[in-house]
């Protein structure tokens, strides 16, 4: 294979047809509309001002711990993980003989182990998995402007759009999740964790528990219901590579602009949302005056800091917003917002490995917080606590790091939170955070005893 990817068989440029129409509906309403039904590998996702969905494959770059495969039509390119296995995803996305391309994908928490020198932690499931679509569609302001390789796909995109929603209404249906799964397993790690924290060993980590559902979802019905009753950072639908997932991320890990412009959300320190205003506002000001809530978000602010002027040009990286406080579902956040500006030579993906994974899913210092996860932990993260992502021809990337989420892989569904372990934690309060951390997800979820449909996608 070349050091450029041709997609054609006759290795010619591969470029997009485009439309635009009118979209009279909601864009997450339309971008849910329009993946109703449909199989295969699709990616919605959502952030501010625009609405995205991706459909079908025209290339596709999949990391694991052994090697990098790149696909697209009939070629393959398969190389062995280097020392910097970001850097090689961004060559091989550069060399893709794809006219703008956009890839839309997902980074699993494993991927950290890699970058922060624990590679014995690292199991054999894909860690990284990158797609380019067949069909896209990027709904904002009342219009969606559709690209697509070829005519038909197209015309599908712009008549679904153009049509009236067959879907019927979806409410939730009460499925039992027990909240208390694992609870006490979670409080004796909570209380180690505690002991190595005051020992010295750490300042700060995060350790979460997965809780089971019964039975399957309709991922995108909880989607949608879910996405009315939810004010995420970022909100997305995905089914990529046998992973699925329907989610409303609480923060960016982060985001990258085109111009070299960085920004980073460190979320940290949490309350519950009762829905009464008085109740909540009280919770609000206890937040905002607590000792050890201010501690944590204080610590992983000032790291967020040290992470991006590693990267960034001498004297960008500044605090943009500092000690607010965010609304996410069923909790609320303390929030900040640190920003800078790429030094010369380097670009998103070299951001990406500063920051990931979040500061506010692993812990401080780094690398000795990803150790004691893996140690207290009993099962990998795989997507829970990673990114999904999209990243841009022009430089750009974005991250929504991936928590208050339903996932659903190899006949399992299941929920997953976790809580910021500090010196003055206690492990009944920590476990009580993720319950209520469960509650954005767990109250809308929409069973369905149809078949699962099937990720695909995969480089064989």
């Amino acid at each position: 294979m070349s050091d450029r990817a041709g997609a054609g068989a006759d290795g010619t440029l591969q470029r997009y047809l485009h439309a635009s129409v009118t979209v009279a509906r909601d864009p997450v309403a339309a971008g849910v509309d329009l993946v109703h039904r449909a199989r295969g590998p699709l990616v919605v996702y959502e952030r501010p001002g625009e609405v995205a969905v991706a459909s079908g494959v025209l290339a596709e770059i999949v990391l694991d711990r052994r090697q990098v495969q790149v696909r697209i039509g009939e070629h393959r390119h398969v190389e062995p993980t280097g020392d910097e296995p970001l850097q090689q995803v961004h060559r091989l996305l550069a060399g893709l003989d794809v006219a703008g391309w956009r890839a839309y994908g997902w980074i699993g928490f494993e991927l950290s182990y890699l970058l922060h020198g624990m590679p014995e932690a690292v199991g054999p499931a894909p860690l990284l998995h990158l797609v380019v679509p067949r069909r896209e569609a990027r709904i904002s302001n009342r219009t969606a402007h559709l690209r697509a390789t070829d005519p038909a796909g197209l015309a599908d995109l712009s008549a679904r759009l153009s049509a009236v929603p067959d879907q019927p209404p979806h409410h939730a249906d009460g499925r039992p999740v027990d909240e208390s799964s694992g609870a006490v397993e979670y409080r004796a790690a909570v209380a180690s964790a505690i002991r190595d924290i005051r020992g010295g060993d750490l300042q700060k980590v995060i350790l979460s528990r997965v809780v089971p559902v019964p039975g399957p979802v309709d991922l995108v019905a909880t989607y949608r219901t879910g996405r009315r009753r939810n004010t995420p950072a970022r909100s997305f639908l995905l089914r990529i590579g046998g992973v699925q997932a329907a989610g409303f991320s609480p923060e960016t890990v982060i985001e990258v602009g085109a111009d070299g412009t960085i920004s980073t959300q460190p979320l940290a320190g949490t309350r519950a949302l009762s829905g009464l205003d008085t109740v909540d506002e009280e919770l609000r000001a206890e937040l905002l005056g607590d000792p050890k809530e201010i501690f944590e978000h204080a610590i992983s602010v000032q790291a967020a800091q040290e992470e991006l002027r590693g990267v960034c040009r001498d004297g960008s990286v500044h605090i943009e917003e500092f000690l607010t406080v965010q609304r996410r579902g069923s909790v609320q956040h303390l929030a900040s917002r640190v920003t800078g500006r790429l030094d010369a030579g380097r670009n998103c993906w070299h951001a990406a490995a500063a920051l990931f994974p979040a500061i506010t899913a692993s812990g401080i210092p780094k690398r000795a917080a990803c150790a004691a996860i893996h140690r207290y932990e009993t099962t990998p993260r795989g997507l829970y606590s990673g990114a999904v992502v999209v990243a841009d021809s022009d430089g750009g990337l974005d991250a929504a790091l991936v928590l208050r989420t339903v996932f659903q892989q190899d006949g399992r569904t299941w929920l997953r939170a976790g809580a910021g372990i500090v010196a003055q934690s206690t492990p009944e309060r920590e476990l009580e955070e993720t319950r209520e951390k469960l509650r954005s997800v767990s109250p809308f979820l929409v069973g369905t005893d149809e078949p699962v449909p099937v990720a695909g996608g995969e480089v064989a």
